[in-house]
């Protein structure tokens, strides 16, 4: 990757760093392309089965970078396009990423950022990490899916004051709202993010991967859908060597070790 974005591989885990730390890793067009372009080779690649998702320095991601937007704007450009062109494969490329995405917080979450953060799958948090729905500062609605994986987080009556009220959320109360999976100590977040991803990386990938799309499937249907949705997936699991591996370790009553296949 280039200098906006960092990818590193230990393992069977992939961490993706956003890599403009001067910036609060705010989001230029460029960092935009390279993240999606990142996490859709970790999406593609088979020995990765879990990623991190990072930003360098004190904070997670702030955002769209204003200082570009403000630039397009005034050269008569269409700042705005990058919702579609941008963020929309961006939240679309973690959602349906057959594996487990991890943010890891060291720091402020705000707009798109914070957006980024929720569309991932667990977020594990330093202690001086907060979020901030920042989109109505700038006379802006939610994007980067903030108005469906908010509410299913934290319910549509919060996520409406989140959004509303602009206000940032320290890590205290945003796990108390259930925003976040964990609060660690600042130091301690590098550690307790990558052992977090492992222990992951080292589980049952493709019931994972099945997990994800039961969940993103039965949000948008009825009871009887989702249903029939669960049944087919389990039936491709059925006949997983993963799910036999595990079965016949039960029977022996011993853990299972599971490859991903």
């Amino acid at each position: 990757m280039t200098d906006s974005v960092l990818r590193d591989t230990d393992g069977a885990v992939a961490t993706i760093t956003i890599n403009r730390p001067a910036a609060r890793n705010a989001l230029t067009n460029q960092a935009k392309a390279e993240l999606l372009a990142a996490l859709r080779g970790c999406a593609a690649d088979p020995g990765v089965r879990a990623v991190v998702l990072a930003g360098a320095g004190s904070a997670f991601c702030a955002g769209q970078d204003l200082r570009e937007h403000a630039d397009l704007a005034a050269a008569g450009g269409d700042p705005l396009r990058t919702v579609r062109e941008h963020y929309n494969p961006l939240v679309l490329t973690i959602a349906g990423m057959p594996k487990p995405v991890v943010a890891a917080l060291g720091g402020v979450a705000a707009g798109a950022g914070a957006a980024l953060a929720l569309a991932c799958d667990f977020r594990i948090a330093a202690q001086r990490a907060s979020l901030l729905m920042a989109f109505a500062r700038v006379g802006l609605s939610a994007d980067t899916g903030a108005s469906w994986t908010l509410q299913r987080l934290v319910g549509a009556a919060r996520a409406a004051e989140l959004l509303m009220l602009a206000e940032p959320v320290d890590s205290a109360r945003a796990l108390e709202l259930g925003l976040l999976t964990a609060v660690v100590p600042d130091e301690e977040l590098p550690a307790a993010a990558a052992a977090f991803a492992a222990r992951l990386a080292a589980g049952p990938t493709l019931a994972y991967a099945a997990i994800k799309e039961s969940l993103r499937y039965a949000a948008g249907h009825g009871l009887a859908e989702a249903l029939e949705k669960e049944a087919v997936l389990q039936d491709q699991l059925a006949a997983s060597q993963d799910h036999r591996a595990a079965t016949d370790a039960f029977l022996r009553k011993e853990q299972p070790s599971y490859e991903g296949r």
